[in-house]
């Protein structure tokens, strides 16, 4: 990605997407009111413009959550319990704990599962929550996570806006809030939070707004180690941008804006724990999280057919596929590259990814960019046929939600 020095926020759209330039005038003072095609621009990214998305968003997941309330209900179960489970615990424990000092040891001397292994700013906001709100640092971690998944369905739509039409920025949001594992985003998770700051950074970055696609990229590896794929898309086209001489200081600032979230917490675990490769040794020894060739995806895959698996495992191979195929068409319909190559590592994170197999569909949570060859298809088609589409996938999101809440017992 590349951007002329002289050029405007309209002639760097042209660099990093298909759609025509806006015309706009460079900052500073004395610069001369913005052209009415740079004004509707950003108009379609305002919340009037965006509140159907947003909407539609949290009527979607309101639907999977009535759902799965009456199937609590049903099993005397909370519903709020459910949704503080498994990493939320985590999380909430962070908040009332903070972090450990040490890895803890099991009776047999071996490393236990440590909270060094979670990023900060989840937490911090659901500490700074937990202030205001009743309930405790689990309700209050749920409370942001859902605030979370409106920021990031806004967030959707303005790139599906951006990239088409205010259509395909609703469809889009849309799409994700009936994604097989959308239960997630309602759980005490990091998902929706990481998901809006990418999508948002990402936004930015196409939009031009290098300072701005740095310091959401910062945040964004504070929030989950998928962070380092954003840090290397945002990292690329400030590089691209700083070799061809284009705008000036910004992609500077960007470049070194967004790694110093991901670093510095890896740095400060390292320094935690008195080796500077702590955080790696959290997940390679305390957590067995590491990465390989992708032997043990497809291991896991070839066991899945030669001999039976619980469902979770058969959902997550078709997603890998489906993720994998998506990927596909998305690079071939030629949309913006740091689409692209942001989508791209996450796939292969998840792919390469050494344990944990049931939770990989949900990693790819944070991977929107696959659904845009959905949303633009959608866009084009028949308003019944959206609807039927998006119905179906909403029973289809409730009704595995339900089985992942309820029958699975492990992290979704």
């Amino acid at each position: 990605m590349s951007d002329p020095q002289s050029a405007s926020a309209a002639e760097q759209t042209v660099v990093l997407t298909r759609p025509a330039a806006i015309p706009a005038q460079r900052r500073g003072e004395g610069q001369s009111p913005p052209a009415p095609s740079q004004e509707r621009a950003v108009a379609k990214i305002t919340m009037r413009a965006a509140w159907p998305a947003i909407a539609w968003y949290a009527a979607l997941r309101g639907i999977s959550l009535l759902v799965l309330w009456l199937a609590a209900s049903d099993q005397n179960r909370s519903l709020l319990t459910i949704l503080g489970k498994y990493d939320a615990i985590w999380y909430a424990r962070i908040v009332t704990n903070g972090y450990d000092h040490v890895i803890p040891l099991k009776p047999d001397g071996g490393l236990a599962t440590t909270n060094l292994a979670f990023f900060p700013l989840y937490p911090g906001l659901t500490a700074l929550a937990d202030f205001v709100l009743p309930g405790g640092a689990r309700t209050a971690g749920i409370a942001v996570a859902w605030l979370a998944g409106l920021a990031a369905a806004w967030g959707l739509y303005a790139l599906g806006a951006h990239l088409r039409d205010r259509r395909t920025g609703v469809i889009l949001a849309a799409l994700w809030a009936v994604v097989p594992h959308g239960l997630v985003q309602s759980m005490g998770y990091t998902e929706t939070l990481f998901t809006a700051l990418a999508a948002w950074s990402l936004f930015a970055l196409l939009r031009g707004h290098w300072v701005t696609a740095g310091l959401l990229c910062t945040l964004a590896g504070l929030t989950r180690p998928t962070g380092a794929a954003l840090v290397a898309t945002v990292g690329l086209a400030a590089l691209i941008a700083v070799v061809r001489r284009r705008d000036g200081w910004r992609p500077w600032a960007a470049g070194a804006l967004a790694p110093l979230g991901l670093l510095g917490f890896v740095a400060w675990v390292g320094h935690r724990l008195g080796r500077a490769d702590g955080y790696f040794h959290v997940q390679n020894d305390a957590w067995k999280m590491s990465y390989d060739t992708g032997a043990f995806t497809l291991k896991t895959v070839y066991s899945g057919l030669t001999k039976a698996m619980p469902l979770a495992f058969y959902v997550t191979m078709l997603i890998l596929v489906i993720a994998v195929a998506l990927l596909a068409v998305l690079a071939f319909d030629r949309a913006p590259w740091p689409l692209v190559l942001y989508a791209g590592l996450v796939v292969a994170m998840v792919f390469f990814g050494d344990g944990y197999f049931h939770a990989k569909a949900r990693l790819l949570l944070p991977a929107f960019p696959l659904l845009l060859p959905i949303a633009f298809a959608l866009a084009g088609a028949r308003r019944r046929v959206t609807v039927v589409v998006l119905a179906a996938m909403t029973a289809v999101s409730a009704a595995y939600g339900v089985y992942l809440a309820i029958a699975w017992t492990y992290s979704p």
